[in-house]
């Protein structure tokens, strides 16, 4: 079975690309991953916190709790407790470069220009085969308009692809406006890629301690739909490779990815909670599914079931949400059955 893909013009084995998460913080787990079948690795992200002391602190200000998210078991530690600064990111993305054979893609998160351009141009040189930039915002002000956020994200990735020369893929959420305009001017900017979507962890209460918490949750397959719907949208419409990111779980998620459009599917919480060596049974039940419904090559049902190309493209429209509430109908058992 024929398993190769294109992503960011990187010839990749198959589909399963590693994302960002702290499984690739070790030099023998990132043998492993790539043993058990990832075509890519994704480095853990360089946080812009990292970088500048005033975004730090805006950070505190804008976004309490939104370092919670999938590369992260908890909350971001404390700035003046944490010991892997920049140079020692620029150092692991060095060593992993030279202990593995397949693309090694860097990961900036952050929200402003701040010192991105310079890290951006610095983990190019450490030999990173592409970059990521995770634009990880919850904007606060009630006074900043939607265009001014979609502005300051179009300057992000315009500044930050001036001085690259290897690819860049931005990693964005769902929560804009217009996602398939916004989608359309990063290509613009200069993204060659896009990955759907950045998952935005919500902070709990404590009722009784009186503060504000963390709730880290892991995916779940469920998660897929809305990236999926998205990358089933944009194929064929935009000029980027796209990257599905959250939800991403079993085989019938690839392959729902890669027929939706998705250049690459990529695995976080499956392998956080599993470990490496589940994505090589992922691969073994993709191969399993081609050889049941023999397809030689991955390639030919890519974007089979986009908008583009399946029988109603209304489906996912405002179409989908109406067909759901007339057909529904109470389960005689007392279960919703939709």
């Amino acid at each position: 079975m024929d398993l190769r893909t294109s992503w960011l013009g990187l010839d990749l084995a198959n589909p399963l690309v590693h994302s960002a998460s702290p499984l690739s913080r070790d030099l023998d787990t990132v043998r492993r991953l790539e043993d058990a079948g990832c075509s890519a690795i994704v480095l853990y992200s360089l946080f812009e916190e990292e970088l500048t002391a005033e975004s730090r602190r805006l950070d505190h200000f804008l976004s309490t709790g939104e370092e919670s998210q999938a590369e992260a078991l908890s909350y971001f530690p404390q700035h003046d407790d944490y010991r892997v600064g920049p140079d020692e990111y620029l150092e692991h993305v060095r060593r992993v470069r030279e202990a593995v054979d397949v693309p090694v893609v860097g990961s900036l998160n952050g929200v402003s220009t701040g010192g991105w351009i310079e890290y951006a141009r610095a983990i190019q040189d450490a030999g990173a085969s592409a970059l990521e930039l995770n634009v990880y915002w919850v904007p606060t002000d009630p006074e900043l308009s939607g265009a001014e956020v979609e502005r300051a994200l179009i300057e992000v990735v315009r500044d930050v692809r001036g001085v690259l020369s290897i690819p860049l893929a931005v990693k964005i959420g769902p929560f804009y406006s217009a996602p398939a305009n916004v989608a359309r001017r990063l290509c613009e900017a200069g993204a060659d890629g896009l990955v759907l979507f950045n998952r935005f962890y919500q902070p709990d209460l404590d009722i009784e301690a009186m503060e504000v918490t963390p709730r880290v949750t892991m995916s779940r397959s469920e998660d897929l739909l809305l990236p999926l719907r998205w990358t089933a949208i944009l194929y064929g419409r935009i000029d980027a490779d796209i990257a599905i990111s959250t939800g991403v779980h079993t085989a019938t998620d690839v392959l729902k990815g890669v027929m939706a459009g998705a250049n690459v599917t990529m695995l976080t919480s499956e392998l956080l909670v599993h470990g490496p060596q589940r994505a090589g049974s992922i691969l073994r039940d993709v191969v399993r599914w081609m050889e049941e419904h023999e397809v030689e090559a991955l390639s030919r049902i890519r974007g089979g079931m986009s908008q583009k190309h399946v029988a109603e493209p209304a489906a996912f429209e405002r179409a989908q949400y109406l067909r759901v509430l007339h057909g529904w109908r109470p389960d005689p058992t007392g279960r919703l059955d939709a």
